[in-house]
């Protein structure tokens, strides 16, 4: 299935749900992210990158698709978003989230360095 879009609504949900699996695990584990400046400037910064981790809060509102890449943080008074893209091995193209070689990279930032 992986390449074709889903045609029903029950696949698209079914597959919703195993990106969502996939960026959950990646997300809980990943040492691949980019930390924008603004968050670098933040104060514990290792302890937000936790938060994103434990992140779980999903609901229609933050997470449309149902596939759990995308979130926000409030920190230190500071609105702080993070998104999972997914790209090709070389980091050059965007790639299917289903894919095996699909590469995802985590991004945390500041709302304000969107």
């Amino acid at each position: 299935m992986a390449g074709e879009q889903p045609s029903s609504p029950y696949e698209r949900r079914h597959t919703a749900a195993e990106i969502a699996r996939r960026n959950d695990e990646f997300r809980r584990t990943t040492r691949e992210m980019y930390l924008m400046p603004g968050i670098q400037a933040l104060p514990d910064m290792l302890d937000l990158v936790q938060a994103v981790r434990d992140f779980n809060t999903f609901t229609y509102d933050n997470d449309p698709d149902g596939e759990h890449n995308r979130g926000s943080i409030i920190w230190h008074e500071q609105e702080t978003m993070w998104q999972i893209d997914y790209f090709d091995q070389t980091l050059s193209y965007a790639e299917d989230p289903l894919l095996p070689e699909c590469r995802r990279v985590l991004t945390i930032l500041l709302s304000s360095e969107y």
